[in-house]
This record gives C-alpha cells, sequence and structure tokens, in this order.
C-alpha cells in the first residue's frame, strides 16, 4: 500500500512548528520524571493508588520519563527489550502481541479468535484491541508500567497474565515550559530515518493548565524486495514481481498528537479531558524470506502490495474528588480504530496450485484460465467505550478500600476481501468486484464487573489484602464468511442461514435471515456466547522495614470466552490463570533487589490452531504450568548507577492437548457427535513464544565535561531460543526461533536546557527474530512439491532492526 500522506508535506507542517517557537530541539522537562533522581523513588500506580513502587507487593517493573529517553525508546517492542517479564511478538508496527511470563499457547491473532492474554491501559482507559495493543510512539510518558502476574480483581477481563500501562505526563499549573527535539538516524543496510517530537505546557489559569504534544517519525527500510518470477503448475502461467522490486522496501512513518487539561474546579474535585490520536503508514514487509526465491538475509520476494495504514483517535475524561475523607474517580473515555492492509497470499495460491491443479478452478467470464495470483485487503474498524466508577478509602487508615463498577463494550467490524482478479461472475463472492473469499463480520465483546480489594494492618509490620472481582461478559459474532455459492457448495453463501434454521444449500427455496452485517451477501455465523464468575486475591504483606518486605500472593486472572464462526463448533470458555507467588522488594543505601517466585496453572487453556479449510478453531484443551523467577537489581554511587533485571520460566503442558478436548485427555476417542479426534501436542510439550531466559543489563556513567555534563551508557539484552509453535510437527517444520544477544550504546553531553547525544542500538546487527509464519498448505509444508520449491511452502521471518546510528539534539525552555 502506498503512503496516503505526503511525508514532505507532514515535514514541512512539523518543521515550521518548531521554527516558529524559535527552539532547535529537546526531550521533556526532568520536573516530569517519574523518578526523583537523588532517591530513585518512582511513584507508580498499579493499584490504582500513588504508591512507591518499593511498597507495593506486587512484581512491577516501571521505567520514568527520563529512563525511557535514555534506552532509546520510541515504540513497544524498545521499551519491552528492558521489561525481563514481557514478551513481543509481531508482524509489523502496529500487530503486537504481548505476553507475560510465558502465557502463550501460539495465538495467531485471528480476528475471529481468543482475546489477548495481556491487558494494556493508556493512563485510565483499557486500549486493547484483538489486532492487539495499539503502537503509541512513546514519548512525554511519565512512564511504563509492567504488572506481571494475573491482575484481574483490579483491572478484569484479558489482564488474566498481566497488565502493560503506560502513563502520560499530567497538564501541570505551576508554570510555562516545554521541549522540542529531533534525532537523524541511519539503520544498517538501510535508509536514514528521523524523529521530531515537541510539546508545550501552558497554565490556563490558577489550577488549570493545557499540554499539547505533537511528533513524527520516520524509520527507514531495510527488508530489500528482490525480483522474482513463478510459473503455476497447472496452467503454465508466469508471473513476475518486476514493477514491485525496491530496496529498502518496508520504509514507515507515524505522525500524532495529544491535548490533556487539567482543572482543578476547587481544592477537592479536579477533571482530566483528553484527546489523542496517531496515524501510522508502513510499506512493504517487515520478515525476510527462506526459501529458494532469495539469496541473502534481509530479503523477500512479493508478488501484491504491501503495506498498512493504522489510525486512531482516542478521548478519555476523568474526574477526581472527594466525598467525606473517601477519593472518588469516574473515568470514562472512547477510542476509535481503523487499519487498513494489503498482504500478498500468493504462496499460498502457488503451493496450492501445486498441490490439487489450484489453478485450474480459475477462470473469466469467457471460460478462459486466468492468473491464479491471489492478495488480501482488509478493512479493520474498532470502537471501544469504557467507563469505570471507584471509591478509595483514606491510604493512611489501618483498613482500606479500594472498589467500583466497570463496564466496557468493544466492537470490531471485520472485512477481509481474499481477490483473484478478473475471476468469472460465476465464482465471485455476491456484491463484491473479483472476490474469491470475503469475510464481513461484526464482532461484539462486552464486559460487565463490580470489584473490591481490601486491606487490614493487623500490626504495624504485618498486612493482609482480599480482593473479589464479580464478572460478566456477552459476546457476538455476526455476518458472513467463506466463497461464492458458484465455487463452493458446501461454505460460504451455501452456508447461509434461512429464518427455518435450514442453509441454502440445504433449502434454496427457503427465506434467508436478515443481512445482518452490511457489505454481506447473506449470514451464515449469528451466535453469542456469556457467562458470569468471579476471581480472587489474596496476599499477606510483611514489613521488616520500611526498606524491606515480603509478600506472598493467590490471585486469579480470566480471559472471556467467544465464538467460532464455523457453524459446527460450539463456542469456546474462559480460562483463567492461577497465580501463586513469593516475593520480596530491598533497598540497603544505594542497592536495591526485588524478586519474586511463582508457579502459575493455567486452566482451560484457550487453543487456537488452523482446521478444516484453513478456519481458525478455537478449543479449550488442558492445562499448562509456569514456574518462574524474576529479579531486578539496581545500584548507584556518585555518578556511576547499573540495573539488572533477569526472568526464568519453565513453561509446559500438563496433560496431553487434542484437538477435541475431553475429560481423560484420550486423543483416540472421538468427539461428542463422532468427529475424528488427534494428538496436537503430548504432556510436557514446552509452551511456545517466551525464552525460558530473559535478562538485560544497563550501566550509565555521569561525570563532567568542562562547563558541560557528560554521560556514557552501555546496555546488553538477551533473549534465548523459543519455540515457534506448540504442536511438535508445526515446530519441526518452522522451527526454533534462535536465542540472540543486543547491545545499545550511547554517548552524550548536557549543559543547561541543551542535550546532545549519539547512540547506537543493536550495536553488533544482530539478526534475532521475533516471530516466523509461513505460507503453505499444512499438508504440503516442508514435503516438497516440485524440484522448485523443495521446502514446500515460503517461511517468513520477523526481525528486530539492525543496527540503527543516530545523533539527538534537544532543548528545554
Amino acid at each position: 500500500m502506498r503512503q496516503m500522506q505526503s511525508k514532505s508535506k507532514v515535514r514541512t507542517t512539523l518543521s515550521m512548528l518548531l521554527a516558529s517557537t524559535g527552539l532547535s530541539i529537546a526531550m521533556p522537562a526532568l520536573a516530569q520524571d517519574a523518578a526523583d533522581e537523588d532517591s530513585d523513588v518512582i511513584v507508580v500506580t498499579a493499584q490504582k493508588r500513588e504508591q512507591n513502587l518499593q511498597d507495593v507487593p506486587i512484581a512491577i517493573n516501571a521505567i520514568g520519563n527520563e529512563k525511557l529517553d535514555q534506552l532509546q525508546v520510541s515504540e513497544l517492542q524498545d521499551v519491552v527489550k528492558f521489561l525481563p517479564s514481557v514478551t513481543i511478538q509481531q508482524g509489523g508496527p502496529g500487530f503486537a502481541q504481548v505476553y507475560f511470563r510465558g502465557v502463550a499457547s501460539g495465538e495467531n491473532a485471528n480476528h475471529s479468535a481468543s482475546l489477548p492474554t495481556v491487558g494494556t491501559y493508556l493512563d485510565e482507559m483499557p486500549i486493547t484491541t484483538i489486532q492487539g495493543a495499539l503502537d503509541l510512539h512513546a514519548y512525554d510518558l511519565a512512564r511504563v508500567e509492567a504488572l506481571a502476574g494475573p491482575q484481574g480483581t483490579l483491572y478484569g477481563a484479558s489482564s488474566m497474565a498481566g497488565t502493560l500501562k503506560l502513563v502520560t505526563n499530567a497538564p501541570d499549573p505551576s508554570g510555562f515550559y516545554g521541549s522540542a527535539g529531533v534525532e537523524i538516524n541511519n539503520v544498517a543496510h538501510g535508509d536514514f530515518g528521523a524523529i521530531y517530537e515537541g510539546f508545550l505546557n501552558v497554565p490556563i489559569s490558577e489550577g488549570a493548565a493545557a499540554r499539547l504534544v505533537g511528533w513524527y517519525r520516520d524509520d527507514g527500510g531495510y527488508i530489500d524486495n528482490i525480483f522474482g518470477a513463478r510459473t503455476y503448475a497447472s496452467s503454465g502461467i508466469t508471473q513476475n514481481n518486476a514493477a514491485l522490486v525496491e530496496k529498502n522496501y518496508n520504509d514507515a512513518e507515524t505522525y500524532g498528537a495529544r491535548l490533556a487539561l487539567g482543572i482543578d474546579l476547587d481544592d477537592n474535585w479536579t477533571i482530566k479531558p483528553t484527546v489523542m490520536g496517531q496515524v501510522q503508514n508502513t510499506e512493504g514487509s517487515y520478515s525476510q524470506e527462506r526459501s529458494g526465491q532469495t539469496t541473502d538475509e534481509l530479503q523477500t520476494v512479493q508478488y501484491n502490495p504491501e503495506g498498512s495504514r493504522d489510525k486512531w483517535i482516542q478521548a478519555a475524561l476523568t474526574i477526581e474528588g472527594k466525598i467525606g475523607n473517601w477519593d472518588l474517580t469516574l473515568a470514562g473515555g472512547h477510542l476509535r480504530r481503523k487499519t487498513e492492509t494489503e498482504s500478498d497470499y500468493s504462496d499460498y495460491a502457488y503451493f496450492y496450485d501445486a498441490l490439487a491443479g489450484y489453478g485450474n478452478y480459475f477462470y473469466d467470464n469467457a471460460g478462459n484460465l486466468v492468473n491464479p495470483n491471489q492478495y488480501i485487503q482488509g478493512i479493520d474498524r474498532y470502537k471501544k467505550t469504557f467507563g469505570e466508577l471507584r471509591i478509595a478509602s483514606p491510604a493512611d487508615a489501618p483498613l482500606r478500600f479500594i472498589g467500583g463498577l466497570f463496564y466496557q463494550r468493544q466492537s470490531h467490524n471485520i472485512e477481509q476481501n481474499y481477490i483473484i482478479d478478473n475471476i468469472a461472475d460465476a465464482i465471485t463472492v455476491t456484491g463484491t468486484a473479483s472476490n474469491i473469499w470475503l469475510t464481513k463480520q461484526l464482532r461484539v465483546d462486552r464486559d460487565y464487573a463490580a470489584f473490591g480489594e481490601m486491606t487490614y494492618d493487623i500490626t504495624d509490620k504485618l498486612s493482609l489484602t482480599g480482593g473479589l472481582r464479580y464478572y460478566k461478559f456477552d459476546n457476538s459474532l455476526q455476518g458472513f464468511f467463506g466463497f461464492s455459492s458458484g465455487y463452493s457448495s458446501r461454505t460460504g453463501e451455501a452456508a447461509c442461514l434461512n429464518t427455518d434454521g435450514t442453509t441454502r444449500r440445504a433449502n434454496p427455496a427457503g427465506t434467508p435471515v436478515p443481512i445482518l452485517v452490511a457489505g454481506s451477501p447473506c449470514t451464515n455465523v449469528d451466535k453469542s456466547t456469556s457467562d458470569t464468575g468471579f476471581i480472587h486475591k489474596l496476599n499477606a504483606t510483611y514489613k521488616f522495614s520500611d526498606d524491606a518486605l515480603v509478600y506472598a500472593t493467590w490471585s486469579r486472572g480470566f480471559r472471556p470466552g467467544g465464538i467460532n464462526r464455523r457453524g459446527t463448533l460450539p463456542p469456546y470458555g474462559s480460562d483463567k490463570l492461577d497465580n501463586y507467588e513469593l516475593g520480596w522488594k530491598t533497598t540497603f543505601g544505594a542497592f536495591r533487589w526485588n524478586g519474586a517466585v511463582y508457579q502459575e496453572d493455567w486452566n482451560n487453556i484457550q487453543l487456537s490452531f488452523l482446521g478444516a479449510n484453513g478456519l481458525t478453531e478455537i478449543r479449550n484443551a488442558g492445562i499448562a504450568r509456569i514456574r518462574g523467577v524474576e529479579m531486578d537489581v539496581g545500584y548507584r554511587a556518585g555518578g556511576f548507577s547499573i540495573n539488572a533485571g533477569m526472568s526464568y520460566n519453565d513453561a509446559e503442558i500438563r496433560r496431553d492437548f487434542c484437538r477435541i478436548a475431553n475429560a481423560t485427555f484420550d486423543c483416540t476417542l472421538p468427539g461428542p457427535a463422532g468427529e475424528v479426534n488427534a494428538l496436537l501436542a503430548p504432556a510436557g510439550s514446552r509452551l511456545p513464544v517466551t525464552a525460558k531466559f530473559k535478562g538485560n543489563a544497563v550501566a550509565r556513567y555521569e561525570f563532567p565535561i568542562s562547563d558541560w555534563d557528560g554521560h556514557v551508557q552501555f546496555a546488553v539484552n538477551h533473549i534465548g531460543s523459543r519455540r515457534s509453535d506448540l504442536r511438535p510437527a508445526q515446530n519441526a517444520i518452522k522451527g526454533n526461533l534462535g536465542a540472540y544477544t543486543t547491545v545499545d550504546f550511547s554517548f552524550g553531553i548536557k549543559k543547561d536546557q541543551w542535550d546532545i547525544e549519539a547512540f547506537a542500538t543493536n550495536l553488533f546487527d544482530e539478526r534475532g527474530i521475533v516471530n516466523t509464519g509461513v505460507q503453505c498448505l499444512e499438508t504440503v509444508c516442508g514435503t516438497g512439491v516440485t524440484p522448485a520449491t523443495p521446502t514446500g511452502g515460503a517461511f517468513y521471518d520477523t526481525i528486530i532492526k539492525p543496527r540503527v546510528i543516530g545523533i539527538k539534539f534537544s532543548r528545554d525552555f
């Protein structure tokens, strides 16, 4: 997809904006940092109260404003490097799945599949969508908080494995100040990029202020789309990609803004409205190809345009006040997101044709064979509305309570067009130009909850906490998916529903049910599922002193069930995670040591896989156990500081995973309707995606250079090997994801309000793989369909960004 906005126009506009302020560059004012440099105190809101991180009895990592800048963080994958308990899997910007502590079964993030296991919050509002977290540009953030383990009582659905909170800097009525900055960088083997950022904090009146933030980021490409040609075996038709050959194929631009107000109505009541939006345009593929068509790394062969346009806007309002000496918070918000995507699907067409003469099925209105080349054009529209009413008793009382009511409704209007140009009307999905397949569905997920936590100080040192959340979910899926009736006599239009419960195939003369989703030729899915339940949390905390505590927690998280779009399959139920954790937090002068050991039992796992006709199926399949340890340490003396973190997770399934689960876990037993069962993964199989070991360390030294302040910093990150798939057969085809280590370096000087820094990330140019996929039919993957394609498929590895070298200039004012 070619970019829909001129980069030069955006650059010009931002340059004029920066020039009009008389500035050149900068990062946020240090007054807005989440950490006090002298005391290293970080204030977090993990338990929906402001607390010193060292006093919060949960496993939490927090990275403040200034540290985010020092670590060269500009997007979600950058910050995840420094969160030991967190793993990210992505196929490109805007399409990331986040995991905590190895709680992943290999979800394919299909639009009709399971919700994520991790909740993502922007200030008070949940912003998780089915395709994953918003890829927010990380600028003017007060901090990022990573809450490991189930956060179900306070954060609810889809915070089953953990919660990631992005907290923005609030408007400050104390004075007028701001910042502007620019970065120029170059990616190894690729193109140049740039970042322009700025914010203004403007007092409006006593007790009222506005904060305006803007950013533009241009990421240079590094994947080359090289020339390729292929001939379809059944028809002899040849295609090539000469028109799409391009170096540095995968460039991207991101731009957005935030306007926040803070208004003190009186000494007790404050309102905080915020509007924020972002547009992200990408071109090309972010994966290097493993096939006989490529000859080097950082190459791919794509026969159709690829790219995306992801735009979203969020409006939120928080009202805070007091009723007596109790705190009341009312938060609400609305998010709209639209993603437009173009994807090459020609590999699937090619291997399908090699197997079954696929190309002979596609002809034009004159009966002549057409090129079976296939591509996908998608439009996904999301809407999310939420509201939360929360009350909290005084934080210094020996008996403390926090609780409230929560509501959320999120909808996903799904449109996926699988296109083969010039096919006959008879095999085209009704109402489309040249679709061989259409998905046009509306998915709605609704959540309701009442929650509360109560803490009682038994002594000055010992506290007990109990939490409970009662929930209800009500989820539905309506619309159409499949082929035309002229192409398939069993699925798609042939399976559309009649008012008497029959299908068009069984009763062509029946009365069709109404079209429920505009743009559908008819309706072949109309299902809903709902359930109620509760989850709990129990915690005991013992403080040896103000600088040392230990805690023990038993907590539970859950993920709502949903709909299988294949009509013959039942809905899938909720899965739950029980967490048994023992942790500690200690500070000894300049030294900090925090850690936790835990066991997590994952029950009734929502396992997704490709079933018949390549359709995603979700089954509740057995249990898994994760045993692990997390630690982070820090030391500061004078100008020297070092921080390190690590996690170790031993995550495996405890019972055989059957295609159709049953009480005895016997995969030889047929399904309830006589369906053929199969063993997907035997007991003892390691869960995919997350490495057993992940660790990082950051060392920084600050020193004077004449009348400037200088610094040098090294950061190292290591991720161990990972399985690509839970199922042994599929993992053998795609292969494990290898371990990799990256090193980052920076050197800079600062004087008064000026800051200059040179940096290099991934200094030694590692090719770390974060995701892998294959386009083929499962029945032919790896079997050698033709001599020219010995792998029987085209494999794609999404890699970390190669070495980036850059320089940043900044100025506060």
